[in-house]
């Protein structure tokens, strides 16, 4: 299975620093208890557990191509006490070949600048979806990557990767029939966009 584009999994330190309260972040996107949600490319769970935490009892489906950071993930998962995640190590790009049922949520942050064909990921999440679900993409603003700075050094994807709002936008709705979107903006470099089935 070929990765993304440009994905790696940051340092929890510089992480913490864009996303010091994941939860909140999550909450704002309008993750509720009890629903079920897939987030693709988890890697060792800095979103995935904060979700798990909120969804209670619903399932958070952690989904990566990295079988160590999954692994991670899992232990992270056993020390805090959770059990309300599944990884799943597979391709996001046929999601549905691997999910138990359809999901209230699919999450994917900062990694549709990767995705080689974002229009067939688009799909793949819509069919992966239940009724009345939402597609959530979190991403960086198209900005230079020399002006998002964390801990005084620029991250983030190369700036030729950087996809707008309204970019992102049009490939998922010209892709597949969301019903509606909302923006949100996430300082101090994102947006998300939450596209409902």
């Amino acid at each position: 299975m070929e990765r993304f584009q440009n994905t790696g999994q940051p340092d929890w330190d510089w992480w913490g620093r864009l996303w010091p309260t994941p939860g909140e972040t999550l909450r704002r996107l309008g993750v509720e208890s009890g629903e079920s949600l897939a987030e693709v490319g988890s890697g060792n769970g800095y979103f995935a557990l904060p979700a798990a935490r909120i969804t209670g009892p619903g399932t958070v489906y952690a989904i990566d191509l990295d079988e160590s950071l999954l692994a991670e993930l899992e232990t992270l998962a056993d020390r805090q006490g959770i059990d309300n995640v599944e990884t799943r190590c597979c391709d996001a790009r046929a999601l549905t070949n691997d999910l138990p049922e359809a999901v209230d949520t699919v999450l994917l942050a900062n990694t549709f600048h990767g995705i080689a064909d974002p229009e067939s990921f688009a799909a793949e999440a819509f069919k992966a979806l239940a009724s009345e679900g939402r597609f959530l993409v979190v991403n960086w603003h198209d900005r230079s990557r020399a002006e998002t700075t964390v801990l005084g050094e620029p991250r983030g994807p190369p700036t030729e990767l950087r996809i707008s709002p309204s970019e992102t936008r049009a490939i998922v709705e010209n892709t597949a029939p969301f019903s509606t979107v909302r923006r949100i903006e996430l300082p101090p470099y994102h947006y998300a966009l939450c596209f409902e089935r």
